[in-house]
């Protein structure tokens, strides 16, 4: 009996070791192996116990203890151990540990800032999890998210709070498998051709309009003097999305959010953007039904939508009708959820967006009155009735307005639509991938923060943490002035940028146009600006408080 403690103990030691190999090079995405993991490999060393006669009542809580608190020290030892591939660059320790800080670090919405900290204090390339990266090279871009580049990262695998049995309906934006998103892509493109966004301008401007007609009876309307543009522009956002989704279906500016879809919406974007940051989570978080009910419930409103849409003959070339038209050459997923997953994405990731970059380039303008004015001015002289009626529609010639573009471009530098999940892995089976003369092993997760990038020196300079559009229109005239245009993605890069990018660009300058032509517009007396940059949170894409505004029509000239 002298010699039973080693025993047991080598049991232990097997188990433990064993089970941290088989997860650290064989991670699981089903269930059997982490139960077979976490609970059948304990009962070895309650066994071993048993035999040399502990009692079952100590042996068996013994076993479980012991084993998860090895197995854990086994964890932590081996990610902060030179023998991690990551081991070679910096980061804060706790962050080497475990996603659990980042998942911390992103509950008040500030991650963004706190990204920006990491890079200032450890430089370009920074360990944010056991294994994970954030990169803010320039030059290592292309490697990550370019041409050249790598599919989605493991994170994606975390915001599916709505669990989904055949991958092949993953949307778009979710899609791991590059071929397969290549695939998805191709539909993608031709929905948002030339043609087909002819179709969907005409959407916009009637949208738009009756947002400039709503915000004129707002502004009117002596009971509430004081107006939450936010709010409006987001009711549009959606409103507009609807119309492009389904043809239809969402009426906030006339009717207010009395359905909560818009309040869905922003409640469903916290749970993903807390799981993404540790996405076996989100796997556990599949089996309530409560958890992602804001997700759920607006799933729900969307195959409504489709249903109808899909009963009805087309009475304008809405997204579903170029969906549909263009119909995937597809044995793996079923044509009508699929189309569905692909609507619900383009109503949260085009709504929430657009609203976000809308409203900061309020924000700004309001704070700014010198850019405003000569924002106005250059609207008034491209279009002399401005003032007495609405915008007569030109894209083309708002594309070229040199300081409304600068407005935008500058908007989105400081205020990115998406701040930090622009995440990329090395494709599965390959065993890793060279990022210029790093190697990153299978398994490894690349993200480029582009609040950080587009706020770093040595791409936008001087004072990249203000808003100052004039870099945009002095670029090359002056010698003083960096600003590097390979550092700028706030549409993303590459194959999996965003589909919609050139309607997003004639959206933000026609709505921005037109509310400025036609109003003037000062904070709200007694609300403190302040409270507008320390309210918006990181929620994957940008989450929004209120932006109270005292609004008028402007007097024509």
């Amino acid at each position: 009996m002298s010699n039973f403690p080693e025993i047991p103990l080598a049991v232990l030691l097997a188990t433990v070791l064993t089970t941290h190999f088989w997860f650290r090079n064989f991670e699981p995405r089903a269930y059997t192996p982490v139960v077979i993991g976490v609970f059948i490999c304990p009962v070895a060393f309650a066994i071993s116990l048993l035999y040399h006669g502990f009692p079952p009542l100590f042996a068996v809580p013994l076993s479980y203890c012991a084993f998860h608190a090895c197995l854990l020290t086994s964890i932590v030892a081996y990610r902060l151990s030179p023998f991690h591939p990551l081991a070679n660059y910096p980061g804060p320790w706790i962050a080497r540990t475990s996603k659990i800080w980042t998942f911390w670090k992103s509950l008040d919405g500030k991650l963004p800032q706190y990204y920006q900290r990491l890079h200032a204090q450890y430089g370009s390339i920074v360990r944010v999890g056991p294994n994970e990266l954030s990169v803010v090279d320039k030059d290592l871009i292309p490697h990550i998210i370019g041409n050249h580049g790598m599919p989605k990262g493991p994170l994606w695998e975390g915001r599916r709070i709505t669990p989904s049995k055949d991958k092949g309906n993953y949307s778009l934006i979710g899609q791991r498998d590059s071929g397969r998103h290549a695939q998805l892509r191709k539909a993608w493109n031709r929905a948002f051709s030339a043609e087909p966004l002819n179709d969907y301008a005409e959407l916009l401007f009637s949208r738009a309009n009756e947002l400039a007609l709503s915000l004129g009876n707002a502004g009117r309307d002596r009971r509430n003097e004081n107006v939450n543009i936010a709010k409006w522009i987001s009711f549009f956002s959606f409103d507009f999305m609807c119309d492009l989704a389904f043809g239809g279906g969402s009426n906030l500016l006339q009717e207010g959010d009395k359905n909560k879809y818009q309040e869905n919406m922003e409640d469903g974007l916290l749970l993903p953007a807390l799981t993404m940051q540790i996405p076996w989570l989100a796997h556990i978080l599949q089996l309530f039904p409560v958890a992602g009910a804001s997700t759920r419930a607006l799933g729900a409103f969307a195959v409504q939508r489709a249903k109808i849409r899909s009963s009805q003959p087309a009475v304008q070339k809405d997204l579903f009708y170029h969906l549909v038209n263009n119909t995937f050459d597809d044995e793996e997923a079923s044509t009508f959820p699929l189309i569905v997953s692909n609507a619900v994405l383009a109503i949260i990731a085009g709504s929430d967006t657009t609203a976000s970059v809308l409203s900061n380039a309020v924000y700004y303008l309001l704070s700014n009155p010198t850019d405003l004015k000569r924002l106005q001015d250059e609207l008034d002289e491209t279009y002399s009735a401005f003032r007495d009626g609405l915008i007569p529609i030109e894209p083309d010639v708002l594309a070229k307005l040199p300081w409304l573009n600068a407005i935008i471009n500058e908007t989105m530098r400081l205020q990115p639509p998406v701040p930090t999940g622009l995440q990329r892995a090395p494709e599965r089976g390959t065993g890793g991938k060279m990022v210029g003369t790093h190697f990153m092993r299978e398994g490894t997760a690349i993200q480029v923060p582009p609040y950080v990038l587009h706020r770093d020196p040595r791409y936008f300079s001087p004072d990249p943490e203000k808003f100052w559009p004039e870099r945009w229109v002095k670029d090359g005239k002056d010698t003083n002035i960096v600003l590097d245009t390979a550092a700028f993605i706030p549409f993303s890069a590459g194959p999996a940028n965003c589909a919609g990018k050139q309607l997003a660009m004639i959206e933000l300058r026609y709505v921005i146009s037109l509310l400025f032509s036609r109003f003037n517009m000062r904070f709200a007396e007694g609300w403190d600006q302040r409270r507008w940059e320390e309210n918006l949170k990181d929620r994957f894409v940008m989450a929004k408080g209120e932006l109270m505004v005292d609004i008028q029509l402007r007097k024509s000239g």
